[in-house]
């Protein structure tokens, strides 16, 4: 089964750049290109069911009328769905994939990917779905399942395609950053970009010593690299490198047991997914 690069969409106004960044991932990866929309028929939104309100006599026609309704709604559901695939489909062409693919499943977005997850190199999604808050600030509670749901590596993207030229990796030592050094240093998606390794900490041996293992091996995988080591707090540490420096694409740790994971997988959605004005590749 051939891995490829799988990206998400919907109904919300992140769906072309998703198209783009992923139509991006694919020709740096090499790797097939499929859309995938989900047809949730029991959307979080729905309507509040009014059957127990209908009165004696009129009640059977009622239901069987609110029944059709729910057939009617799910097939424009279904054919919204083909047509936002086929929109995505020639987005894609235009920029120049060969043969995108396009899947329509019924069921939710997170059951869904689980069952696809062993066909899935990277996945694409936006930041909120259609059916999310619209504050900036909020992220789509899909993207939170999703992220503690999946083993695969994760692009959460902003609303507008910018080609990334800088990419930051937040580091710490922990076996799961040193794996996702690994993987960036292994992965064609970063070809000629520069990589920015940080690490919010002291200025100690310990942190210097895993500093100069992360760039070493960046850089015999052919990466330029430039890494530093910051004290303060991890989220605006982060962020004022990021400002500081022109990063466009971030990398992260999904999980470890390290300060960056309470970032990303505390109880409360973390600051530096929800701020965050660039994508995000959430590494697993």
């Amino acid at each position: 089964m051939t891995e490829q690069v799988m990206a998400a969409i919907d109904g919300s106004q992140f769906s072309t750049a998703v198209c783009d960044y992923a139509a991006w991932a694919s020709l740096a990866l090499g790797a097939p290109l499929t859309f995938l929309h989900v047809v949730d028929n029991h959307p979080q939104t729905a309507e509040p069911d009014l059957s127990g309100n209908i009165g004696l006599g009129s009640r059977e026609h009622l239901l069987e009328e609110l029944s059709q309704l729910d057939e009617q709604r799910a097939k424009v559901a279904q054919e919204q769905g083909r047509l936002m695939l086929q929109a995505a489909k020639e987005r894609a062409i235009e920029d120049g994939v060969s043969a995108p693919g396009t899947r329509q499943r019924n069921g939710t977005l997170v059951e869904t990917l689980d069952e696809l997850q062993d066909e899935i190199r990277l996945l694409v999604l936006g930041k909120r779905g259609e059916t999310a808050h619209q504050a900036s600030e909020h992220l789509g509670s899909n993207l939170e399942r999703v992220v503690r749901t999946l083993h695969r590596p994760i692009l959460m993207v902003p609303e507008a395609f910018t080609r990334p030229e800088r990419v930051m990796l937040a580091f710490d030592g922990s076996k799961t950053t040193r794996k996702g050094v690994e993987m960036l240093a292994r992965s064609p998606l970063f070809n000629g970009i520069p990589v920015h390794v940080v690490i919010v900490g002291a200025e100690t041996g310990d942190n210097r010593s895993q500093l100069d293992w992360a760039l070493a091996t960046l850089r015999e995988a052919g990466h330029e690299a430039e890494g530093a080591i910051r004290a303060g707090e991890v989220e605006e540490t982060l962020r004022v490198y990021q400002e500081e420096n022109a990063i466009d694409l971030l990398v992260m740790g999904a999980y470890g047991h390290s300060r960056i994971r309470h970032l990303l997988v505390g109880s409360t959605t973390t600051a530096m997914l929800r701020r965050a004005k660039v994508p995000v590749l959430l590494l697993r």
